[in-house]
């Protein structure tokens, strides 16, 4: 009796069923990548919006992290962000993906 009702739930599962079709999973979009090289000409410049706006376009990156003084970041590395620190005068010190 009780290996009847154990193999009642399990009987249950197994019906006679086609499963449904499946659709191909989507191809994710290309990442975007960032360049680091093209926008070091901005070290050093006060860190703005404008300036901002010079980095996302001449790295080619999609997010723009800044890094105030003393602050801690994650270490996840995305292709498409840009992390700019810079100092307490707002002086840009560094420029990098990811």
């Amino acid at each position: 009796m009780l290996a009847i009702a154990a193999a009642l739930p399990l009987a249950a599962c197994a019906g006679s069923e086609t499963p449904p079709e499946s659709t191909p999973t989507p191809t994710p979009p290309t990442e975007a990548s960032c360049n680091a090289d093209a926008v070091q000409s901005l070290v050093g410049q006060t860190a703005t919006g404008d300036v901002g706006a010079q980095l996302i376009k001449g790295s080619g990156a999609t997010t723009l992290r800044w890094v105030p003084p003393r602050t801690a970041v994650t270490m996840d590395f995305r292709a498409d962000r840009l992390t700019v620190s810079y100092d307490d005068a707002l002086k840009i010190e560094r420029i990098s993906c990811g």
